[in-house]
């Protein structure tokens, strides 16, 4: 166990296949003073499979801010605290920002290992471009702010509840049924697959049943343009706040911007706003 300087180790777990675990995070995991845990049984599952006898505390979204003070204090006192989520990079959609930003401020020592990532995995498997890309957390709820989301340039890489991801679909394929999409299923699992095609093939074929398990998608960029399209979408749903109707307002914004009014119409349309 410890016996210098406290520090914090940001730890990545397997996303599923336990053999992912790296030569780091385990010797992290075995030599650390406790491990902070997203829960404590999951990664006791984990522990169990290396023999790792390491004491385990809670550090969950409800937990980490009750948490967090008596951690600090133990690196303060030259403990090694792991942090680990219940599957991959820590942070990422899952507990422990508030404990990093603690330790950042008392000005301990962290240190990232580098692991497993469903966004990663997700990403290259996909097949899609990777140069400039960006991570969602979740898709909004929202239909106003997905379709402002999909009209990025940029790969979007998101996870999506499996009984949503029909629904996710339907509004991409709406706004362009020709853009390209990879569904990510249980990544690295027994039961792992890749789907890959455009928006109006994913949705077609996850309308009738979900796909099951944990969920990543991967959509393809907007073509050129998007940014300038997304604008003259927010006049468009502009005007119709102010009472306008939906059809007459794309006309008046395509004059004005050269962006397709039936685009424009289409897309207020998809998000519900076309009177």
């Amino acid at each position: 166990m410890s016996g210098g300087e406290g520090r914090l180790t940001v730890c990545p777990t397997p996303i599923g296949n336990l053999d992912d675990l790296t030569l780091r995070a385990l010797e992290a995991l075995r030599g650390a003073d406790v491990i902070a845990c997203e829960d404590t049984r999951t990664t006791k599952v984990l522990c169990d499979r290396y023999e790792i006898t390491t004491p385990r505390v809670r550090c969950d979204e409800h937990s980490e801010r009750r948490a967090t003070p008596a951690l600090i204090k133990r690196i303060a006192a030259g403990e090694h605290v792991v942090l680990v989520s219940d599957a991959g990079t820590p942070l990422l959609s899952d507990p422990g920002f508030v404990l990093l930003q603690a330790a950042l401020a008392a000005k301990l020592t962290v240190e990232v290992l580098p692991g497993p990532s469903s966004v990663i995995t997700a990403l290259v498997a996909s097949g899609l471009p990777a140069e400039r890309w960006q991570y969602v957390g979740f898709l909004p709820r929202k239909k106003s702010e997905a379709l402002e989301l999909f009209a990025t340039e940029q790969t979007i890489v998101a996870f999506e509840s499996p009984r949503r991801t029909a629904a996710s679909l339907a509004l991409l394929a709406q706004l362009d049924g020709e853009r390209p999409v990879a569904l990510c299923r249980e990544l690295t699992k027994r039961f792992e697959e890749v789907v890959r095609g455009s928006a109006a093939e994913l949705a077609e074929r996850y309308r009738a049943a979900a796909p099951k398990g944990e969920v990543v998608l991967v959509i393809g960029g907007a073509a050129a343009g998007g940014g300038e399209r997304s604008a003259a979408e927010q006049a468009v749903r502009a005007l119709i706040d102010a009472g306008a109707k939906a059809r007459p307002a794309a006309t008046v914004v395509a004059g004005l911007t050269g962006v397709s009014a039936n685009q424009l119409y289409g897309a207020v349309a998809a998000g519900g706003e076309a009177k």
